[in-house]
């Protein structure tokens, strides 16, 4: 069916429109209450709830909640239960480990009056005070279309059809999709989101800034034994099992109820496309210095989630003809912390309080400019500009003697307020990738099914599921350069980049055939970021399709 046949798309019309009911999304949509009560706001949310498709740590600083929720702490529905009471810094390697003094780390890395949780029971908890305030939330609507006045302005974003099958056309129980018009559109999607891509495309808003870098981290839940567990115990460490030219790192967080959320980042700049990121994290588990914990221990949820790591220095312009781009759909995380909901919230916060003062003042769909030359000078900027040259650093110099430099550098701007330089990127992630006749296969151990296991039964947990008789959601833009290059020069590192197992090459009479399991995504958004020829465009299945994390 053409674009002219298609029933008309019914409009909804809004002051503010959200897109995403994260940190940064739920924050904004409360903080526009509280400076105007009057105002309307809709949060539009692809997951089947809020709080479905979030995944992260998380340990959180309490600085942007304290700043929207004041009183927070006397609400006794709060998902904050486990302060931080230990906190461990660990250098791996293939048979022990080293801690590193707490004295040695920069203030900024002491994680003191911090909070271990589970952040997507912190946005449902948020979810529900942006709804006390009269904010409207519709889970289970992905915003697939950014819309546009005849000037080129941001005016809305239009929710994606539901029930067009396989071949792209309608199905029996097709519905379109809903225009939702606003004065002012917020994207707040998260990392690599797709209206996202577009919007610093069409507007060039990575211009004059460094590229954008990120991690792929992958986490599991587990429910251990009593005597393995210690109630707000933060251990970092880096090391093995990546050599030390590739950049990563681990975590074991102790919440409350014998729970210990296990996590492993491995930055995506690597160059050899054998890497296994997947596998590295099972691995990971069986060191002697971590696999004691989880002995006797139960694997509860699986996920992953691409993080964005190039912080300062690639943060891209964020206001927009009609909007402005919080949280990760900008890129705020502070990667020596593995922080960023902290900034997601003051970044919602920073661009609701700019477009309440726009919308009081008679303004609509033109550019929020304020929210673009404010940021840097508020405590985002300040925690992102004192760790700028930590990523760098680990990049170009690798993880032995980069750490200990970028820990100086954090040092420097800890005693002298500055560091007399800002470091570069350079390549993309994509374009990190090497040949894979510069590198051997890596040989990785089967797993056990007690402490290490197969993507299949990982994805199980995550409760991922996608209807099968629809469009598949990941494009591959050409399917011989993907034979000839991803296969041909790099050896397929798509069927180890995917933590859900999503891409095959599998032989048919003869032939390679690549083979997409859309079914299991996990909405990582790797694939985007590191094909090698940027040539898989990752966008929105049906709305609240994809993972439902209980509580990751």
């Amino acid at each position: 069916m053409s674009e002219q046949e298609l029933p008309e798309r019914e409009s909804m019309e809004f002051d503010v429109v959200i897109v995403g009911a994260g940190p940064a999304g739920l924050s904004a949509a409360i903080r526009l209450k509280q400076v105007n009560p009057d105002l309307t706001v809709v949060v539009l949310e692809k997951g089947a709830e809020v709080g479905a498709h979030i995944l992260s740590g998380a340990v959180v600083d309490p600085i942007g909640i304290d700043r929207l929720l004041p009183g927070w702490r006397e609400d006794e529905g709060h998902p904050f239960r486990t302060e931080v009471t230990d906190d461990q810094f660990l250098f791996l390697g293939p048979a022990g480990s080293m801690r590193l003094p707490n004295a040695f780390m920069p203030p900024l890395m002491s994680n003191h009056g911090n909070y271990i949780v589970s952040l997507g029971n912190v946005c449902r908890w948020l979810a529900t005070k942006a709804e006390e305030l009269g904010v409207e939330i519709y889970p289970g609507f992905a915003a697939t279309e950014v819309l546009y006045n005849d000037q080129g302005a941001v005016i809305g974003v239009a929710t994606g059809d539901m029930g067009i099958e396989k071949n792209g056309e309608p199905g029996p129980n097709y519905t379109r999709g809903m225009e939702l018009l606003g004065k002012y559109v917020l994207i707040g999607e998260g990392v690599r989101g797709s209206l996202a891509k577009q919007l610093i495309a069409k507007f060039d808003l990575q211009k004059d800034r460094e590229p954008q870098k990120f991690g792929i981290g992958l986490k599991e839940l587990w429910q251990v034994k009593p005597e393995n567990h210690k109630p707000g115990l933060v251990q970092h460490s880096f090391g093995w099992p990546l050599d030390m030219k590739t950049g990563g790192g681990s975590f074991l967080y102790h919440l409350e109820d014998n729970l210990v959320a296990v996590g492993f980042v491995v930055h995506l700049n690597y160059k050899n496309p054998y890497l296994f990121p997947f596998e590295e994290f099972q691995r990971f588990k069986t060191h002697p210095t971590i696999a004691p914990t989880f002995e006797g221990g139960k694997r509860l949820s699986y996920g992953a989630r691409a993080i964005t790591e190039g912080g300062w220095q690639s943060v891209p312009k964020l206001s927009f003809p009609g909007g402005a781009l919080i949280g990760c759909s900008a890129g705020f995380v502070n990667v020596p912390r593995i922080k960023g909901s902290h900034n997601a919230v003051l970044s919602g916060m920073l661009a609701a309080e700019k477009i309440a003062d726009a919308i009081a003042n008679g303004r609509a769909n033109d550019e929020p400019v304020e929210i673009e030359t404010e940021w840097r000078a508020t405590d985002i900027g300040k925690d992102l500009k004192r760790v700028r040259n930590v990523k760098p650093l680990w990049s170009k110099l690798g993880t032995a003697i980069g750490v200990a430099l970028g820990g100086l550098d954090m040092w420097i701007n800890q005693i002298f307020g500055s560091s007399p330089f800002t470091l570069k990127h350079g390549k993309t992630d994509a374009a990190s990738l090497e040949p894979a006749a510069k590198h051997k296969p890596i040989a990785y151990p089967k797993p056990d099914g007690v402490l290490t296991f197969d993507r299949l039964s990982s994805v199980f947990l995550s409760n991922t599921n996608h209807e099968e008789d629809q469009p598949v959601h990941l494009k591959v833009k050409d399917m011989a350069l993907q034979k000839s290059s991803e296969l041909g020069i790099y050896a397929g590192p798509s069927t180890r980049y995917c933590p859900a197992g999503v891409y095959e090459w599998v032989e048919k009479d003869g032939e390679q055939v690549y083979v997409i399991n859309a079914q299991n995504c996990v909405h990582c958004k790797t694939c985007d970021i590191k094909d090698p020829n940027q040539n898989i465009n990752w966008v929105p299945p049906q709305g609240g399709e994809g993972p439902v994390y209980p509580n990751m």
